[in-house]
């Protein structure tokens, strides 16, 4: 049988092709990042369970890449498909990493000794890497990666202190973009998300004030493997957070600035961070700001009563108007009318937390160009029938999974990719 494509390594992706190679079928899974894992290796914990997020992804991550049907391709992009259902020719171009990953072991003693400092995306800003780095200490392939866009030796012909150092000779600065020509029977969509940049809502003072972050950034402040060793210590003056404020629907529910669909996951993961700030300090003052709290999952409505009762975590119904900076102090007041009462109240706050939306990914475009998929109104890719036919596309062969078509939470992005799976795998025996 013909092998099947995978495109996007986050959850989603890793399951879905779990599936499929646990079929007998062999798996490309297309990843543009250095390691698999996605959005939900970010995390600290997962709802409703309070698990430990990564200590669920690590293994599947590694059953993926041991997998004797799976080749994972990182730092590469799906540029071109031609051809139809159970025939697709796929052009991939791979980026170079300037490391052979045949030779790296991970050590990590060539980012130690790299001179240059990178803002970490990964870790959304919070801190620096270096300029050749291993994406998160779980990353799957544990091989570094040379950033070339700041490396010294790209920019400026100087140091190669990394090729100098590594133990194994792994640095390879010849190394150049490759291209794949890939012949699959299916390919299953699972790009993922990114989140909705909240620069452009002024009154809340993103960008403009250290302490107002968005809920990915406050991930990373939490985590215990982030920054700050898991430390609620505020980026502008590293004092303790006692205070925190969630302001949700951020960026969705609006037809002003943003989006007017519902982000479906912020009630929850807002939940979820204000129940670890109350694990981290007990006496912490936690509110969050909501339109409507929608908890529809399986023991969600459960956990937002533990988060009240228990935890003492209060919920206040208004969408605060305005945040603003005391400048001396560097605290925050939130600015909101509580449409319990009818009344315009103040709150201070040492930190407050942006839940944005999930929103497509700008690929999207050119993917579903080269893919022949229609796109929503929001650049999300549009399925053939939400209701009956969730993971299909108007163009056969070609199925959709986790929030490449809208947001989603793990638990659906999951089960998605293994209904998408066994599309793929019917395609795939058809045309065998």
């Amino acid at each position: 049988m013909k092998p099947v494509m995978v495109i996007g390594g986050g959850v989603a992706g890793i399951q879905a092709a779990l599936d499929l190679a646990d079929r007998g079928l062999e798996v490309h899974l297309v990843e543009k990042t250095p390691s698999i894992g996605g959005v939900m290796a970010q995390l600290d914990k997962t709802l409703p369970t309070m698990d430990c997020s990564i200590c669920i992804l690590a293994p599947k991550m590694i059953e993926c890449f041991r997998h004797p049907n799976i080749t994972i391709h990182t730092q590469s992009q799906v540029k071109e498909v031609s051809g139809g259902t159970g025939n697709f020719d796929v052009k991939v171009l791979k980026e170079p990493r300037s490391v052979d990953e045949s030779k790296c072991t991970g050590c990590g003693i060539c980012s130690q000794k790299c001179p240059t400092k990178v803002i970490d995306g990964w870790q959304e800003g919070l801190t620096t890497r270096k300029a050749v780095y291993i994406m998160f200490p779980q990353a799957v392939p544990l091989t570094a990666t040379i950033d070339r866009e700041h490396c010294l030796y790209f920019q400026k012909g100087v140091c190669q202190v990394c090729s100098k150092v590594c133990p194994a000779g792994a640095i390879d600065y010849e190394q150049r973009p490759e291209e794949l020509n890939l012949n699959v029977s299916s390919i299953v969509v699972a790009t993922g998300f990114q989140e909705y940049d909240p620069t452009e809502l002024k009154e809340y003072g993103y960008g403009r004030f250290k302490d107002v972050l968005t809920a990915m950034e406050f991930e990373r402040l939490v985590c215990a493997s982030g920054p700050t060793g898991g430390h609620l210590n505020r980026p502008s003056d590293n004092k303790l957070a006692h205070r925190v404020a969630f302001v949700q629907c951020v960026g969705s529910r609006t037809h002003k600035k943003g989006y007017p669909f519902c982000s479906s996951v912020c009630c929850m993961y807002a939940t979820k961070e204000a129940v670890l700030i109350k694990e981290h300090d007990p006496t912490s003052e936690v509110n969050v700001f909501y339109m409507d709290l929608k908890v529809f999952g399986k023991g969600f409505q459960q956990f937002v009563n533990r988060a009240k009762s228990h935890y003492g975590v209060n919920y206040v119904r208004g969408r605060p108007g305005e945040i603003r900076m005391n400048p001396l102090t560097n605290d925050l007041t939130i600015w909101y009318e509580d449409t319990a009462n009818g009344d315009v109240s103040s709150m201070e706050a040492d930190l407050a937390v942006l839940c944005t939306t999930m929103i497509a990914r700008p690929e999207n475009v050119e993917l579903a160009k080269a893919l022949g998929l229609e796109l929503d109104e929001w650049d999300f890719f549009k399925s053939l029938n939400p209701l009956t036919n969730p993971v299909e596309t108007g163009m056969p062969g070609v199925f959709l999974c986790g929030c490449s078509h809208g947001p989603r939470d793990i638990p659906e992005s999951v089960a998605e990719a293994s209904g998408a799976a066994a599309c793929a795998a019917e395609v795939a025996r058809r045309f065998m």
